[in-house]
């Protein structure tokens, strides 16, 4: 058999783990710097978890884009392709975008229902008690923990075979930057390299796109790949495909894995607090668009890659570059999800291997971070303030969120190489999550959607169905095929039974149980109890610590005359410039706003949110018939077989989605936060040029502006008596100083 073979030197994957690693964490650490110093982003107990609740529509369908690109939609996607054909990639793509959308519905309930909140769970702790509260606990932990064991494996796996790194120093190395700037900069740094890797995964994809499809010596177009296909499928045509056939969307295998992503992918969403941490963090106005925009921009890049990489793997295996000729990709190969590196290296070289090496990276990394996030808020939310340190501090509740953060990458690395060592791929993790993790995904859903489900009802069903999801799966792989091993248990069938039974059975237990034991007539109200973290140390040192730069700042730019006068009844400044300075400390605006203000603005977000919920529902409604129903079951009932101008044309609408996708999630960003980046780099360019009065002027003339005001103004929109620590006492001594 063909072994595959080693493109690039081991220095290359170290230079890219080690060194492109520590540049990250460099550039997140000085931003995280650059934000607090003019953009008064002042890390907090709730900063770290919540970014403030203020991140904007383009940034939040940035993240969630870069958070949902995992290793395995970049290679599993391909390897689907590679395996059944044309309707294999869009199985993978559409079967894990409509969850995206759907959880915008979760993220406006969210909104509306519990504001304080950090995590999901802590609204089950309200509902539930401790003893749902640790139930569902263990589903998110599980969640985590296998997400990012999957990310780790296949990082490492491709790592390992394209450079012939280490494949233990590999799952080791990959987290270390990942957790030394999440634990600096909290959630915002992570959409911040959010944002980065989404440009350069984007961009990668479409330069594979057009090397594959336009300008590549060995492909070059559309209709060569095509030729070369069909090519390939009367050499070796595909079990349970139209007669053999790449070319189609009649699959049964990718119809089976279909179900299996869906019922996966709704777990792997829903429980996963990484993506309730962003509906939190985003601004009431961002969470429907966010989402929905995100979910959109998302879609293409899988399906476009393994349109182009999947079927450029077939059309090349038979030629002496491929890394395993004479033979084809063996099915751990593929399971592992070599077929996209093999596929860049024969098409371009030793180029596509470096780029697939950098784009499997960012891809790793960036979901690392939002396990890492999605974990350090579980920890501190939900079982260090609860069970071990209820009265604990802000700067306490940071602290523990660095030890999560810590103690997740060293453990998970090694649970990985276990993983690793044991010959579990990461194809096997990806569609077992579902049988562990989905029978939890409707009782979450009905604890925001409905109020009536009891303790007992949400607290046995997911423990029910997750039983007998794993019975189901052990079951029918014992009676199809006489012995439980990894390769018999990863069989469609197996895996499709157990999939659907965790995601469905708790559609069963929990009206019967409801209505047996009492519908509990839930009291939304109760949601709005969940408290805010105390920000009040970090802020009041803050505070400090910009008094007194600003007091060796005016040394510096030798102020010759500091009289205090009145002036309209106002304390002020006179400097050397000429220019009369009010002497008040930021924070001191908050308490300019009234609360009749406050509330006006409360009740338009209360329509904004009410609005976009109705908006949601549709759009949920229209997609999933529209991916699920419209698109794929004519063309799969149908038998039909792609012409070359068909297959054509499929591409060009591909090529064109993801360019829409690029200005969604990269330049629209980037257009949403043109003032805020004109501001930073203003007030940049004053540093360097001895002008640092004039950001002083700027920040206590246009308060409003800057982000710990407008955090502090949505604490007190949302303030419940019990449910915020208001933060108003503590500025008595931070005013007119």
């Amino acid at each position: 058999m063909g072994e595959f073979k080693e493109i690039l030197p081991q220095g290359a994957g170290y230079a890219i783990v080690v060194g492109l690693g520590a540049v990250f964490t460099a550039c997140m650490i000085a931003t995280t710097k650059i934000l607090k110093r003019y953009q008064k982003e002042i890390m907090t107990a709730e900063e770290f978890s919540t970014a403030g609740r203020t991140v904007k529509t383009g940034l939040v369908a940035s993240a969630v884009v870069s958070s949902w690109i995992w290793a395995s939609t970049l290679l599993t996607s391909t390897a689907m392709q590679y395996n059944n054909g044309v309707f294999g990639g869009y199985t993978y793509s559409a079967g894990a975008s409509f969850q995206i959308i759907a959880f915008s519905i979760l993220a406006i309930k969210t909104k509306q229902k519990a504001p304080n909140a950090h995590t999901y769970l802590e609204i089950v702790k309200v509902r539930y008690g401790k003893v749902g509260h640790c139930i569902y606990l263990f589903y998110a932990l599980a969640t985590n923990i296998l997400v990012t064991a999957m990310l780790l494996t296949s990082g490492s796996a491709v790592f390992s075979r394209l450079t012939g790194m280490n494949s233990i120093a590999c799952a080791f190395l990959l987290p270390i930057g990942v957790v030394i700037y999440t634990m600096i900069g909290g959630i915002k740094a992570t959409f911040l390299t959010d944002y980065v890797h989404t440009c350069a995964i984007i961009i990668i994809v479409m330069y594979f796109a057009f090397k594959v499809y336009a300008t590549s010596d060995i492909l070059g177009s559309p209709g060569k790949v095509y030729d070369l296909v069909r090519a390939a499928a009367k050499a070796h045509p595909v079990a349970h495909n139209y007669k053999g056939e790449y070319m189609t969307m009649t699959s049964r295998g990718a119809g089976i894995f279909l179900v299996i992503n869906l019922v996966g992918n709704f777990g792997t969403v829903f429980l996963d607090n990484g993506y309730w941490n962003k509906a939190i963090s985003a601004s009431p106005a961002a969470a429907l668009p966010g989402y929905v925009m995100g979910g959109l921009a998302w879609m293409p890049v899988p399906f476009l890659i393994s349109l182009t990489m999947g079927f450029a793997a077939l059309a090349t295996e038979h030629l002496p570059s491929f890394p395993t000729y004479p033979d084809r990709l063996s099915d751990y190969e593929v399971s592992s999800g070599l077929v996209l590196p093999a596929a860049a290296v024969t098409v371009m070289g030793k180029g596509g291997a470096v780029a697939t090496l950098l784009m499997i990276f960012l891809a790793v990394t960036s979901g690392f971070a939002a396990e890492v996030i999605s974990v350090s808020s579980v920890f501190t939310y939900d079982i260090y303030r609860p069970y071990i340190n209820p009265k604990a501090t802000g700067k306490q509740l940071i602290y523990s969120s660095h030890l999560a953060c810590f103690v997740f990458g060293v453990g998970m690395s090694g649970f990985a190489i276990g993983l690793n060592y044991g010959g579990v791929s990461m194809g096997y993790i990806y569609e077992i999550m579902g049988i562990i993790i989905s029978s939890a995904v409707i009782p979450v859903v009905l604890t925001l959607c409905w109020k009536q489900p009891n303790f007992i009802a949400m607290t046995v069903s997911p423990v029910l169905g997750t039983g007998l999801a794993i019975m189901s799966w052990l079951v029918c792989t014992k009676s199809l095929y006489g012995t439980l091993t990894i390769e018999n248990t990863f069989m469609d069938y197996p895996m499709l039974t157990g999939n659907v039974v965790a995601l469905l059975s708790p559609m069963i237990f929990i009206p019967i149980l409801t209505y047996v034991f009492k519908p509990q007539n839930f009291d939304w109200e109760l949601l709005k109890s969940i408290s805010r973290a105390d920000e009040s140390e970090e802020i009041n040192k803050a505070a400090e610590e910009d008094d007194h730069a600003h007091d060796l700042e005016s040394k510096s730019e030798s102020i010759e005359r500091k009289d205090v006068n009145s002036f309209d009844g106002k304390d002020v400044t006179v400097v050397k410039s000429g220019i009369l300075r009010p002497v008040n400390t930021i924070l001191s605006s908050i308490r300019e706003v009234s609360q009749s203000e406050l509330n006006e603005e409360l009740d338009a977000e209360k329509k904004q949110l009410s609005r976009g919920l109705k908006i949601a529902y549709a759009l949920c409604i229209f997609f999933a018939f529209a991916f699920l129903v419209v698109w794929p079951l004519p063309m799969y009932g149908t038998h039909y077989i792609f012409s070359k101008r068909f297959f054509t044309g499929w591409v060009v609408v591909l090529i064109i989605w993801i360019f829409i996708s690029s200005f969604c999630v990269i330049i629209y960003p980037l257009y949403e936060g043109r003032h805020g980046l004109y501001t930073t780099f203003r007030g940049i360019y004053w540093d360097l040029t001895g002008q640092t009065y004039k950001l002083r002027e700027w920040q206590n003339e246009h308060p409003e502006e800057l982000h710990i005001v407008q955090s502090q103004l949505s604490a007190r929109r949302h303030h419940v008596n019990g449910g915020y620590i208001n933060i108003e006492d503590n500025l008595d001594d931070l005013v007119e100083r």
